[in-house]
């Protein structure tokens, strides 16, 4: 499969994965609205997917899926699979520890990680209950994260691509249909979280047996192919663990601030995540492989060609989505979630927060466009040290930014710190000569800025005409992204930053090539 069409496949499925998010996102702001039982859940529903990062997507996939597609290249698919059933059953071990000592101090880890809710003990207590709920998800998710290394090292990208779209499913069945067995909608939704776990493992069970590449509980080895992966892995733990540090800094933050401002930031985090699980996780899933394959056979000149390309069409689509973001975050807001417990107070809070997301998220698209380079090369070192900075970053701006701003402070301090990031790991690769812009790249970017500014001129112009929103709200929603679209793309095929026939020859296979 070719890199365009890994894009495409993996960017579609994660589209549809995102579609079935908003209709979760929807029905949760129905049942739960931003109040102290939401609050509750999304600190439980945290706790899993720190360590999910942290272990099973982060610094795991980007030290394995190099390991899994070296031993493939230069020895056999069986060599490969006997690698990764070592791996399967050390983390088989690992992850059952781990989660039996969370149940069992999880009282004690709520309080670390939510220090507000000391003084509502009630909100505390529920948290708790939602947790040891949620905590099992973990075991099921990370080893999905395995399974799903392996597969897109064998170019088989749609099956972990699909698997959200379970999640998001199993969360849209638990509101509508167990709601009414339990005291709130929260205890739902972790039973939910539970349920999906289980039903993404089987998932991808059933795509390593299709793929031929099932994998064997054996007797757990430390050799030197663990060995090693530790060794590669263990600089990219501590990255992914300064990534997300700065999640949980944010919530932790947050319990501070008046109640709801959790949910805040939540809701407005989701929205901005469209974009970036669309267009960044599609080419960070689809590069990794292709760099590694194309470092190690010493082909620079195409590894360069696919940097540049994967950086002009990241930028073509995340910089017009960041500025329809930050000017459309009211109507957003309105539109898909002002319903049931979720009320006007609460729009206005979670868009002010979505305008501050939308600033940096062309830098998280660019932070997971640039990173497999570094992987590529086995350095998960340099990561780490660019998001410790980043790190330090967001914590001194959420101090000082909370101050003033409250939970938008805590957004626009993410939002900085992801830019920092992603200029240094930008900065580093160019120096080391793992990449050179080129002349196409430079040239188009500022065609991209300029089409970017006619649509942000456009939108505010027509966000100041004060249309009233009343039933109409959904459909003046998709006019105005319609035309900011439409102006967008139609400025960048004036000014050629966008390419129609090109894009055609990319993502259309020619016969016989």
């Amino acid at each position: 499969m070719s890199f365009a069409k890994s894009v495409l496949s993996v960017g579609s499925l994660t589209l549809a994965s995102r579609v079935f998010g908003f209709i979760r996102e929807l029905l949760t702001a129905y049942y739960l609205g931003a109040g102290p039982v939401a609050d509750a859940f999304f600190v439980a529903f945290k706790l899993p997917n720190f360590f999910r990062r942290f272990i099973g997507e982060g610094a795991f996939s980007a030290a394995f899926v190099p390991k899994f597609s070296t031993i493939l290249t230069k020895q056999s698919k069986e060599e490969a699979l006997a690698f990764s059933s070592n791996i399967f059953s050390w983390m088989l071990v690992i992850l059952i520890l781990l989660i039996v000592v969370f149940e069992l101090f999880m009282p004690t880890v709520i309080s670390v990680l939510a220090p507000g809710f000391r003084d509502v003990p009630e909100l505390a207590s529920l948290a708790v209950e939602f947790a040891h709920i949620t905590m099992p998800y973990l075991f099921f998710i990370v080893i999905v994260a395995l399974m799903g290394g392996i597969l897109n090292s064998l170019d088989r990208f749609s099956e972990f691509a699909a698997a959200p779209i379970i999640l998001n499913i199993c969360f849209i069945l638990s509101l509508v249909f167990l709601t009414r067995f339990f005291p709130n909608a929260g205890f739902a939704l972790a039973y939910g979280v539970l349920i999906a776990g289980v039903c993404q493992f089987l998932w991808m069970v059933l795509g390593l047996f299709r793929a031929k590449a099932n994998l064997k509980i054996v007797r757990p080895r430390f050799n030197q192919q663990t060995k090693h992966l530790l060794k590669i892995m263990v600089p990219g733990l501590v990255g992914a663990g300064v990534t997300q540090i700065n999640i949980l800094v944010d919530v932790l933050l947050a319990s501070l601030l008046p109640t709801g401002s959790i949910s805040y930031l939540y809701y407005a985090d989701r929205l901005n995540q469209l974009p970036l699980g669309v267009i960044g996780i599609a080419f960070a899933t689809a590069m990794l492989p292709l760099l590694t394959r194309q470092f190690r056979s010493g082909d620079l000149k195409r590894a360069n060609n696919t940097m540049n390309r994967s950086l002009e069409y990241a930028l073509l689509i995340s910089l017009p989505a960041a500025i329809g973001l930050g000017v459309l975050s009211f109507i957003i807001m309105t539109a898909l979630f002002e319903r049931g417990a979720f009320g006007a107070f609460e729009s206005l809070m979670s868009s002010q927060a979505l305008s501050a997301y939308a600033v940096g998220l062309p830098a998280y698209i660019l932070i997971k466009v640039l990173s497999p380079a570094f992987y590529a090369h086995e350095d998960t070192l340099t990561p780490v040290k660019t998001g410790a900075v980043a790190l330090i970053v967001n914590l001194a701006l959420n101090l000082i930014l909370m101050q003033y701003f409250a939970h938008v402070g805590l957004a626009l301090a993410t939002a900085i710190a992801a830019w920092v990031n992603a200029s240094l790991l930008l900065v580093i690769l160019v120096r080391r000569g793992h990449f050179k812009p080129d002349n196409r790249l430079l040239k188009n970017l500022l065609k991209i800025l300029f089409s970017s500014c006619v649509m942000a001129a456009s939108l505010v112009f027509l966000k100041g005409l004060d249309f009233p929103l009343g039933e109409i709200k959904v459909a003046l929603l998709l006019a105005q992204i319609s035309l900011g679209a439409l102006i967008f793309f139609t400025t960048s095929y004036i000014t050629g930053a966008l390419n129609i026939s090109e894009l055609k020859s990319v993502f259309v296979k020619k016969k016989g090539s």
